[in-house]
């Protein structure tokens, strides 16, 4: 096992400690973090969102702030606001919640879309502009929201412009009956999280970050992803396809699949890995085709089923 993977594989590891039985929600999250992306887990109450996520931040010798979202929030809660100091005689700049490595925005939806819209600038750019004033976020920063699926009452649905900012979409799902035992047995005396100790620090990460685009993707694996991204763009089904920067992110998830696989090249199977956690969220299907009880998984496994693989890969 190379450096890389045997980082990696100790981070899911570490994190498995608490959460049981979801290895691959797991390892999503933590691809999602060597890419630089961001991550939105959608999935019903109690099913564990908030304490993978605080798993993962745990992981880490990183700065760690959560936010609960509610309609009083305010975008300056998040970004940070300019107040003047009256003993220096000047405006001094007070950071929000986002000036961290990893920010947990819990039920990011109940929020309102301005409130929202506070973290488009950071999610893409990696900074905030608070009254003409740019504020880098030092690095790693990773954005992980939750929202209930089911729950409309009183929550502001993201706009695709906000969607199609995170990087990968997943969701836990419920424990198999052996799993629900084990979670009862592990915190039965105590919540494990407590006890969860980093395995990496931030340094480990970027330089991960950097191996990840070092990885290579052939030509014909370039073109099996844009492929697949018109082949949304192009589907009857679909309204609205993903974007180019669905394509780019597909590949980077592709990459990093390989380098946790031991591969410093990128193979088709890698694509295939990625593209339902990239793509699931970005596409918009017509109302029309929600009548035959289709849905986005549904879809781009018909779109991965008819693609041709690159065989010269």
């Amino acid at each position: 096992m190379d450096k890389n993977t045997k980082i990696l594989t100790k981070i899911v590891e570490n994190i498995e400690k608490v959460i049981i039985g979801k290895r691959r929600a797991v390892e999503f999250m933590v691809i999602a973090l060597i890419c630089e992306g961001h991550v939105l887990i959608e999935d019903v109450p109690g099913l564990g969102k908030t304490t993978m996520i605080s798993s993962l931040a745990k992981s880490f010798n990183l700065d760690f702030r959560r936010i609960q979202f509610t309609p009083d929030i305010l975008p300056s809660d998040i970004t940070g606001l300019t107040i003047y100091d009256n003993e220096k005689g000047e405006f001094r700049f007070h950071p929000g919640a986002v000036m961290t490595n990893i920010l947990l925005a819990d039920e990011i939806n109940r929020t309102s879309p301005k409130t929202q819209s506070s973290l488009l600038e950071v999610m893409e750019e990696r900074q905030i502009t608070v009254d003409g004033q740019t504020h880098k976020l030092s690095a790693p920063f990773m954005v992980l929201a939750t929202q209930n699926p089911i729950e409309y009452v009183g929550t502001f649905p993201l706009p695709e412009a906000q969607l199609d900012r995170f990087f990968m979409k997943i969701s836990i799902g419920y424990p198999s009956q052996q799993e629900e035992i084990k979670i009862l047995k592990r915190f039965h005396k105590h919540n494990p999280l407590d006890m969860l100790a980093p395995v990496a620090d931030a340094e480990a990460i970027i330089a991960l970050q950097q191996d990840v685009k070092r990885v290579h993707a052939d030509e014909s694996v370039n073109r099996y992803v844009i492929n697949i991204a018109r082949a949304t763009r192009q589907h009857s089904d679909i309204a609205l396809g993903v974007s180019p920067r669905a394509s780019l992110s597909l590949l980077r998830a592709a990459q990093a699949w390989a380098l946790y696989q031991e591969r410093d090249y990128v193979i088709p199977d890698d694509v295939k890995q990625m593209v339902l956690p990239v793509f699931n969220h970005r596409i918009i299907i017509k109302p029309e085709a929600t009548l035959k009880d289709v849905n986005a998984v549904t879809i781009l496994e018909s779109i991965l089923n008819a693609t041709a693989i690159p065989l010269e890969a």
